[in-house]
């Protein structure tokens, strides 16, 4: 009897509790009915709502941290592309070319090794032709002629100066050759003679050495006045008649006075106005127009 009584108390409470909680419910609606304006079905929202709105909040937050996490993956593999275009790529040391090996000059055959010409110093003894310039055939301080070269008097210097000393008679003046042709052995003789008197440095600036005297070409002329004896090969001939009308009118047989004043240092020689040097009508005409020496005129 009594468990009876104690169960029906039981149920008495529960509905008075659920009563209770519906009546809590229906004020709260009714409340937010009357304070917000809001309809029934807003009054649940708004009840139940906040619940929903802290879903959706949190996962929002979850989205924007995965569209954050997706953008700083992506920056970090952008600034990584960068950094492996900038940087240079690491050489690979196994790769690395090894110099190349200097070769022992030791083992060098020795059939391989070019011995440098020597420089043969040029002297009548070996020289063994005679140098030609254009066509002219040298013999100065610096180019000897070979010892055994003997060609006698050139037959058309020689014509030549027939005829010079043709035009010269007619014009009043009388030519003589007095040396044309000397060979090795005759200008040796002559050169140490003129040594022997003046001595070396002094006899240089007037007389070759032998094999280098233009006379051994058979080219060169010493040309003074007849019967004026006392002015050959002297420096007084510059002042004869004789003297002016060769310095004027030689070039017109192919002669050119060879050792003019003032050109000591380039021919090696002091001015002799009685030595000629047949090198042809056309040029002795351009050399003379240019008023250069034979060796400025050649460039040599």
């Amino acid at each position: 009897m009594r468990l009876e009584q104690n169960q029906k108390k039981k149920k008495t409470k529960w509905w008075i509790a659920l009563g209770a909680g519906v009546t809590i419910f229906a004020g709260a609606s009714l409340g937010a009915l009357s304070a917000y304006n809001w309809s029934p079905e807003e009054a649940i929202e708004g009840l139940f709502g906040s619940s929903e709105e802290q879903s959706i909040t949190e996962s929002s937050h979850e989205e924007r941290n995965i569209d954050e996490d997706v953008k700083e993956m992506t920056r970090q593999e952008e600034e990584n592309e960068t950094l492996d275009e900038t940087e240079p790529p690491e050489e690979d040391q196994d790769e690395t070319e090894a110099p190349e090996e200097v070769p022992d000059e030791s083992e060098t055959p020795a059939e391989d090794i070019e011995t440098p010409e020597e420089t043969v110093e040029r002297t009548p003894e070996t020289m063994t032709e005679p140098l030609y310039v254009d066509g002219v055939l040298i013999a100065n301080k610096e180019y000897p002629l070979p010892t055994d070269y003997a060609p006698g008097e050139d037959p058309e210097a020689r014509a030549s100066y027939n005829k010079m000393q043709q035009a010269a008679s007619a014009a009043g003046y009388s030519l003589v050759a007095f040396s044309t042709y000397r060979s090795y052995d005759y200008q040796t003789d002559l050169y140490n003679n003129y040594v022997a008197q003046h001595g070396q440095e002094e006899a240089d600036r007037f007389s070759a050495r032998p094999g280098y005297s233009e006379h051994q070409t058979g080219l060169g002329f010493d040309i003074g006045a007849e019967g004026q004896e006392q002015h050959w090969a002297s420096d007084s001939f510059k002042d004869t008649a004789e003297a002016k009308w060769l310095a004027e009118n030689a070039h017109k047989f192919g002669f050119i006075l060879r050792y003019p004043a003032g050109k000591e240092h380039i021919t090696g020689y002091q001015y002799e106005s009685w030595h000629f040097r047949y090198i042809g009508k056309d040029l002795a005409g351009k050399v003379y127009n240019s008023g250069q020496t034979l060796e400025e005129y050649l460039g040599i």
